[in-house]
Parts: C-alpha cells; sequence; structure tokens
C-alpha cells in the first residue's frame, strides 16, 4: 500500500512537471503570433474563459474576438470606486459588441469593515494592498474559481514586474474551477503605440479619460493623469515606489 501511494505521488508529480513545462513550451512557441490568432485559442482550447475588461488593451482584446469569430464572454470588477467615465465605457462597449459584460463585485461585508474601521482613503498612508485586496483581488479570485482560462490586455511595457511576461502561461496567483487556471496575454509582446494604433484603425471604443491625459486606469482616488515623458504607470499609485505598482491581479503581492 505504501509503495501504491509512493508510485502514485510520483507520478502525480511528474505529470504536473510536464504540464508546466509544456505551458513554457507553448509559450516560445506562440510567442510571435499575432494576438488575434492568440485570443482564438485561447477560446478554442478551453470551454469556461472570459476576457478580463478594465482598459483599452482590453477592449483591443474584445475586437480581437470578434475579428476571430468565436463566441467569447467578457468580465470586469466593479470596485465601487471607479470614474464614471469608466461606467460609460462598460455600457458604451456593451452597446457596441452586443455583449453583456459579466460584473463582479466587492464583499459587501469586508467593504464595510475596511471603511468603518480605516476610512476611505487609508490606501494614501499605509499603501494599496488592503484596499485592493478586498476591492479587487477578493472578486477576481472568486470569478476565476469559475473558469478554466482568462485573457487579460496584460504588456510586459507596462511594468518593471511585468518584462518577463509570456503569451500564456499557468497563472502563477489564482486557481480555476479544476484546480489550474491557464492565462493568456495576447498583447504581451505589443506596445502602447501599436495598441493604440489598432484602436483607432478599428474604431475600438475607448474611456474619455484618455483625452484628458490619462493612461492607465484604475480607481478614481488612485489614478491622475501623467506628464509627457512619463511612463505610464506613474499615473497609478504615484505615492509608492513603481516596484510596488501592482494590485495583485497579476502578481503576488510580497511584505517588505
Amino acid at each position: 500500500m505504501a509503495m501504491r501511494r509512493m508510485f502514485q505521488n510520483t507520478a502525480r508529480a511528474g505529470a504536473q512537471k510536464r504540464f508546466a513545462t509544456d505551458y513554457a513550451a507553448l509559450a516560445k512557441e506562440m510567442n510571435d503570433w499575432k494576438p488575434v490568432d492568440i485570443v482564438k485559442k485561447a477560446f478554442q482550447d478551453h470551454k469556461e474563459v472570459c476576457i478580463s475588461f478594465s482598459g483599452a488593451e482590453d477592449v483591443l482584446l474584445i475586437e480581437l474576438a470578434r475579428q476571430a469569430g468565436v463566441n467569447f464572454r467578457v468580465f470586469s470588477l466593479d470596485t465601487g470606486r471607479l470614474h464614471p467615465e469608466t461606467y460609460q465605457l462598460f455600457l458604451k462597449v456593451e452597446d457596441h459588441y452586443g455583449v453583456k459584460i459579466e460584473y463582479t463585485f466587492p464583499d459587501a461585508e469586508q467593504t464595510m469593515e475596511l471603511v468603518q474601521n480605516k476610512g476611505m482613503f487609508s490606501f494614501y498612508q499605509d499603501g494599496h494592498a488592503e484596499c485592493c485586496g478586498v476591492r479587487k483581488v477578493g472578486p477576481l479570485k472568486k470569478k476565476l474559481s469559475t473558469l478554466n482560462a482568462w485573457i487579460t490586455g496584460v504588456r510586459q511595457d507596462q511594468s518593471v514586474t511585468r518584462t518577463n511576461l509570456p503569451v500564456v502561461q499557468q497563472d502563477p496567483v489564482f486557481k480555476g474551477a479544476d484546480g489550474t487556471l491557464i492565462k493568456y496575454n495576447p498583447l504581451s509582446n505589443v506596445t502602447k503605440e501599436e495598441v493604440w494604433a489598432m484602436i483607432r484603425s478599428n474604431g475600438v471604443p475607448y474611456n474619455e479619460l484618455h483625452a484628458k491625459g490619462f493612461v492607465s486606469i484604475g480607481c478614481e482616488p488612485c489614478t491622475r493623469p501623467t506628464l509627457p515623458g512619463q511612463h505610464e504607470r506613474e499615473g497609478r499609485w504615484w505615492w509608492e515606489s513603481a516596484a510596488e505598482k501592482e494590485c495583485g491581479l497579476h502578481q503576488k503581492k510580497t511584505n517588505h
């Protein structure tokens, strides 16, 4: 019996290792694929898969899914602290693509406890991790637990924490419906300039705040316009260092 359990554990470990290696190899194989083909593969290969929508890149992904001719789903996190222009964009996207966005919301009790104990703007004093954990990471974790894969608009040139982002990976942060969750990043190797060229040439809806100097747009209290020459993430959590400018959706938060 002990020998059988040892064999089973060894076989399971070997299978897990092969699975991880396969996705690393697949990322290399797909590295030069067109984003539209990566989006198409994601929807063809997985039963429960959604595009995660929050910014301009994500609307471009919706456009690429339309071009790929696949049936697609879209979800978004409503943190309760978004700009009015972002809520208006939700409606524009739904109307433009004929899609019903699947919204997720923070846990009411956790949100109330945070605000009652620490106020509405505690992140200016002790960092954004706690608020993002309640308003973004928790709801995202719940949503992703129902999926097999998700598709994001994250790019390598967005942040120093994203420079090694592959076009496809086994999600290092979250678990899916059957344990493993696959994460597709079709725009990983695409630059900001290329993204906006595709947005404009395809008539893709975008947030009106972009015309007011906003580049990376999140919650209203934590987003501001950037100056010419500033990196796009300079407009997010500007009171923190560049290495801290992750909310936990795409990188594990670490304690220092």
